[in-house]
C-alpha cells in the first residue's frame, strides 16, 4: 500500500471515531411530558427541555427556591415549558448569576418521579452591551475535586 492509502485510512477511522463518540452523548429537545414519560419507561438518558420561568403578573419570579446561606447548591425553581406545562425544577449547584433577568431557559437533565434533576442550565438573556442581540450563557455544575 502507499503511505497515502495508510494515511487515507488512518484520517478516515479518526474521523469515525470521533462521530461516534460525539454521538452517544447527544441529548435531544423535548417537553415534559415527553421527559416524563421517558422516566416512566426507565430511560434514564439526559435530555434538553426549553422553556420560560414562571412569573407573576408583575413580572417577578414565581416559585423559585434559592437560600444560599441555608444551602448553596440547592436551586429550586418552576418552569413552563414551550407546550405550557409547569414542573418543578432542582439544580444541586450555586444559582446562575443572571438566572433572574433571562427570557428563555434551557435545562438539561431527566425526570426523577414528580422533580426534573437538572445537571446543567442555558440561560438566553438579553444582552448588556448590544441593543437587540441575545447572548447564551452556559453554566454546569462544579466537579468536585477529591
Amino acid at each position: 500500500m502507499k503511505k497515502t492509502h495508510i494515511l487515507g485510512l488512518i484520517i478516515i477511522a479518526i474521523a469515525v471515531v470521533i462521530l461516534v463518540s460525539t454521538g452517544t452523548d447527544a441529548s435531544t429537545y423535548v417537553d415534559f411530558s415527553v421527559a416524563e414519560n421517558m422516566a416512566k419507561e426507565g430511560n434514564t438518558d439526559k435530555v434538553h427541555v426549553v422553556g420560560k420561568l414562571k412569573k407573576d403578573a408583575t413580572g417577578s419570579i414565581v416559585g423559585m427556591n434559592y437560600n444560599p446561606a441555608l444551602d448553596a447548591n440547592y436551586l429550586e425553581f418552576t418552569l413552563v415549558d414551550n407546550k405550557g406545562r409547569e414542573q418543578k425544577v432542582v439544580y444541586d449547584a450555586p444559582k446562575p448569576q443572571d438566572m433572574d433577568r433571562s427570557e428563555q431557559v434551557v435545562i438539561i437533565g431527566n425526570m426523577e418521579g414528580q422533580v426534573f434533576k437538572c445537571e446543567s442550565i442555558l440561560l438566553k438573556c438579553p444582552s448588556k452591551y448590544q441593543d437587540g442581540k441575545v447572548e447564551f450563557k452556559e453554566v454546569q455544575k462544579p466537579v468536585a475535586k477529591l
